[in-house]
């Protein structure tokens, strides 16, 4: 053992000591990791702070700037509803279909897209299910990451293998051949967490509230919708709004009403009902089955376009201040004519220290004053222009105002798809990131503020140490030794043996470098004992995606800060994993590859 393998062998188990009992932030242990390499002399600087520029981190910025762009665009809410009504009320079965489909996902893109892909989705269900957010991505990292062994194109250790095969003039693996190994590993990892998901994944509460929930829950909001269509006959039909005593008699607020293809958003006091169209209402189901039964109405389940918009993210709450020297000053809300005038419906008011929830249409209005509003984006930024109400609601900033979802889902899967065709994953990646900034779907300040830094110097800090594994010999040391040791072994102990030190190189240094440097071992070794190496080979490749105990590999990076995950829920969660996985991989390739 040389001086430069004593030292990193040092530095390494100090990262992991650090890792394990969080002496620090994982960024901080990171930075450490870096500089304790730079300063021992065993990477240059450039090396030392190479991560940073490396093709691994560039694809993870664009990652979160493209899965932001997904979410801004409003899209994922056309897929959360339908998604929530199949699975019910059902966590675990809603944990299983978003795995499954993630898993199957992953077999023809890079783990890290599959994962991205989900992430705002689930972290929207985590909202509006109230079910912790902790408990649902942990799954999903794992089913992408499982997912990369279905083919021999899911991971990057999957497809250099090939190659490195072809130098040793052994055959290579059809795009298939991996997956009967693959199923099986996705299926141990969906049951995994569907069996002991409780009782091992942290319960750290629900994904960040998002400005509109805060709204919500400071004002107690209605935010329950109900639709109803007037039928021929009722005796609503030929109202006004004010002579159906909606708000007196029933505490309900009319948002908007569909006419054909149309929607007219908060219709004023003197627009008449008409049969055929459909009512928007919010408010306590008791009062909205009151109304529909008074006026023998015809409740509906949703809402055509307006739904839609809604679910989109296109409408919502807003707070507005009377600002000083207002024009309208002095003035009650019915002589503004509020809702003919910006088609907001004015929902509660702050005057002074006084809520008023009740009818306010004829109270003055004093600076000072604050109003919430509910109504399409654009309507309550035309109402918040500065000079008759200020905005206090970052209303422009609400999921979906943009509301490009086409142009943002053809952006992301452009990016995520490119790499298939040889194209290179960071440049591809970053190239959709940036096409969503020229389209229009987010600004450059809302990508920059999508990045996770915490993540990023995570990975960037790693990346030195697995440079410094293989210039010191570290890595190649410790493989020859085991390799020496195991000649003359029975078949499966030397199985194990690759499949854990496969699993170990790749926690500190990436899947394809572990499998660079394992396969030409296996090979020698597989010679001298008269093996095919294929089968040992292959069983390394798919075992460098064995990486669950650390939030070191990208996809497990990614979700570490939106679930709130420390680094011991990793060790909890991913410990037991680590070890089905060994056990199925050792045991598919026994019986179905040797």
């Amino acid at each position: 053992m040389t001086l430069d393998i004593g030292l990193t062998l040092a530095v390494l188990l100090a990262a992991v000591l650090l890792f394990v009992f969080e002496v620090f932030r994982v960024d901080v242990v990171a930075l450490v990791v870096v500089l304790s390499l730079a300063w021992l002399g065993l990477v240059t600087p450039a090396q030392a702070f190479s991560g940073m520029a490396s093709g691994a981190v560039m694809s993870m910025i664009a990652i979160m700037i493209l899965g932001a762009g997904v979410d801004r665009s409003g899209i994922l809410n056309r897929l959360i509803r339908p998604l929530l009504n199949w699975t019910g009320s059902s966590e675990r079965k809603l944990t299983a279909v978003v795995s499954s489909s993630a898993g199957l996902l992953s077999a023809f893109m890079q783990n890290i897209g599959a994962a991205a892909l989900f992430l705002p989705a689930v972290m929207r269900i985590s909202r509006r299910t109230r079910w912790p957010l902790s408990r649902l991505l942990m799954p999903l990292g794992y089913a992408a990451i499982l997912g990369g062994t279905l083919t021999m194109v899911g991971s990057g250790s999957l497809i250099v293998l090939n190659d490195l095969l072809k130098q040793k003039s052994l055959a290579g693996f059809g795009l298939f051949s991996v997956t009967p190994l693959g199923v099986a590993l996705l299926a141990t990892g969906i049951a995994y967490f569907a069996v002991l998901g409780r009782r091992l994944l942290p319960d750290r509460g629900l994904a960040q509230v998002s400005p509109q929930q805060e709204l919500i829950d400071t004002w107690k909001l209605p935010s329950s919708l109900f639709f109803c269509r007037i039928p021929r006959g009722s005796d609503l039909a030929g109202k006004t709004r004010e002579e159906a005593r909606l708000w007196s008699d029933y505490r309900l607020y009319l948002l908007a009403l569909e006419v054909g293809h149309d929607i007219v958003y908060a219709p004023w006091r003197h627009f008449r009902f008409q049969a055929g169209q459909l009512l928007i209402l919010m408010g306590a189901r008791g009062s909205f089955e009151d109304f529909v039964r008074d006026h023998s109405l015809t409740p509906e389940g949703g809402g055509g376009r307006f739904e839609r918009l809604h679910q989109a993210g296109q409408t919502g709450f807003a707070e507005m201040i009377l600002p000083p020297r207002s024009p309208l000053a002095g003035r009650s809300l019915r002589d503004i004519g509020l809702r003919e005038r910006w088609a907001v419906d004015p929902i509660a008011l702050l005057s002074g220290s006084r809520a008023v929830r009740d009818d306010f249409s004829d109270q003055p209005l004093q600076a000072g004053d604050t109003l919430v509003v509910y109504g399409t984006w654009a309507n309550i930024a035309a109402m918040g222009d500065r000079k008759h109400f200020f905005p206090l609601t970052g209303f422009q900033g609400a999921p979906g105002a943009g509301a490009k979802p086409w142009k943002a889902l053809a952006c992301f899967a452009a990016a995520v798809s490119l790499p298939l065709l040889g194209f290179s994953l960071p440049v591809s990646l970053m190239s959709g990131a940036l096409a969503m900034v020229l389209l229009g779907v987010l600004k450059m300040d809302e990508a920059y503020q999508a990045v996770d830094w915490k993540t990023v110097f995570l990975l960037a800090g790693l990346i030195p140490l697995g440079i410094a594994m293989d210039q010191s010999g570290a890595a190649a040391f410790i493989a020859e030794g085991l390799f020496r040791a195991l000649e003359g072994t029975p078949v499966l102990v030397l199985m194990a043996v690759v499949a854990l030190l496969s699993t170990i190189l790749s926690l500190f240094m990436s899947n394809v470098a572990a499998t660079v440097l394992l396969v030409p071992l296996i090979v020698l070794l597989a010679g001298k004992t008269g093996l095919d190496p294929r089968p040992l080979t292959l069983l390394a490749a798919v075992c460098a995606s064995n990486s669950f105990i650390l939030p070191t590999h990208q996809v497990n990076a990614l979700l570490m800060t939106p679930g709130g995950y420390r680094n011991r829920d990793f060790l909890r969660a991913g410990g037991l994993m680590t070890l089905l996985f060994l056990l199925v991989a050792v045991g598919m390739v026994k019986v179905f590859y040797l």
